[in-house]
């Protein structure tokens, strides 16, 4: 008999561990992920359940190489910030960044309530990823792991 495929994301559990560089970390944990890709051993693409707390953001603004991310709002009205300016989302609303582009993105609960966002992302190797507000660069290891730099190649 095959092994049951459904889930209840509810019940895996959330960690807001980052791998950002010292000097970033406090102001990424005020969100919360729970790993639904990688609970269903999905190896091409990530699927997470990303929880913003009031006063917390999804990640310091940046924008992939290689990578796309799509963003469904599930609960409450967060704040979008990309090269554009600001925009307001709220549940039902979605968001899409295409790699290359160069336009780099974050969110931020500036609410009274969680924030619940549905976020999927490919998994594409050689992705690098850069942070126009901050003095910081992502490049992707070929374990799949990013190792950050400053914006100059020093690293951390």
């Amino acid at each position: 008999m095959p092994e049951k495929s459904g889930f209840d994301p509810l019940t895996l559990p959330e960690s807001n561990a980052t791998s950002y560089p010292e000097a970033y970390c406090a102001a990424n944990q005020q969100r919360w992920n729970r790993r639904l890709g990688n609970h269903a051993n999905l190896t091409n693409f990530g699927v997470n359940l990303t929880r913003i707390v009031p006063g917390g953001q999804s990640s310091c603004r940046h924008a992939h190489t290689r990578q796309d991310e799509f963003i469904y709002v599930l609960q409450g009205d967060v704040e979008l910030e990309t090269d554009a300016g600001v925009e307001r989302l709220s549940a039902g609303m979605c968001a899409g960044f295409a790699a290359g582009t160069g336009n780099a993105h974050r969110f931020v609960n500036r609410s009274a309530a969680d924030v619940l966002l549905l976020v999927v992302g490919d998994r594409t190797a050689g992705d690098a990823v850069s942070y126009p507000d901050v003095d910081m660069h992502g490049h992707m290891e070929p374990d799949g792991k990013f190792v950050f730099s400053h914006k100059d190649g020093t690293p951390y």
